[in-house]
């Protein structure tokens, strides 16, 4: 079985050559890279172009440049990460073994990279919550068996919660989701960006209000 890597990317210069970086010893196992630029004004394209087997081009917008990757995948499994995400060494196998053995999606636990204490206990609350729930977000690099993901009409066209509403639908059609204990490592910008509580109380207000039937696109305008 082979891992298609989608990556959406829109302006990240600063991240994702390192994120791909990591992604090397994927590729040198037959496995594919697959970046998908929004729009990008910066290096972003420059830098993936040599670390990538495919660069694609997408209107800006998460779940339309990773519905556009997986179109254009090859694989048999499809790892939608973040361009600001560090992976284990060993990602590709464990993701395998864990489709293979467990079932037909997944996600990682999640690290921050900041060193303040608070991000700690955001990240367990964050993999705690996950598990508890079967709901899995971007950050926690989602997985998926390409006939699934298809069966399932891949990410919905909207402009927050992607990753909230593929995880519901799957959790309504009975898949629940393989959560591995390693972790990948996100960058901790948005909260030390936004200020950490107020992020923290921010993405609670966004999730709960999703939940009780605000449309995405209107949270989407709050959290910008």
């Amino acid at each position: 079985m082979r891992v298609s890597v989608i990556l959406p990317a829109l302006n990240e210069e600063p991240h994702i050559g390192a994120t791909l970086k990591c992604l090397q010893r994927l590729r040198a196992h037959g496995h594919q890279v697959i970046v998908v630029d929004g729009g990008s004004t910066d290096a972003t394209l420059q830098i993936a172009r040599p670390l990538a087997d495919r660069i694609a081009r997408a209107s800006a917008g998460r779940a339309q440049q990773m519905n556009v990757g997986a179109a254009q995948a090859t694989g048999d499994v499809f790892w939608f990460l973040h361009a600001d995400t560090r992976v284990p060494q060993q990602a590709d196998e464990l993701i395998l073994q864990a489709i293979e053995d467990r079932g037909g999606w997944g996600r990682f636990n999640v690290r921050l990279s900041g060193h303040h204490p608070l991000l700690r206990i955001i990240e367990r609350c964050m993999n705690v919550r996950s598990r508890i729930s079967g709901i899995a977000t971007g950050d926690q690099g989602i997985f998926i068996r390409r006939g699934l993901f298809e069966q399932l009409g891949g990410f919905a066209d909207i402009p927050l919660m992607e990753d909230v509403d593929l995880s519901r639908r799957l959790k309504n059609a009975k898949h629940k989701p393989v959560c591995l204990r390693q972790t990948v490592i996100t960058s901790s910008r948005r909260w030390e960006q936004r200020g950490i509580l107020r992020t923290v109380v921010l993405m609670w207000y966004l999730r709960l209000a999703y939940f009780l039937g605000v449309p995405a696109d209107l949270l989407a305008a709050r959290y910008e």
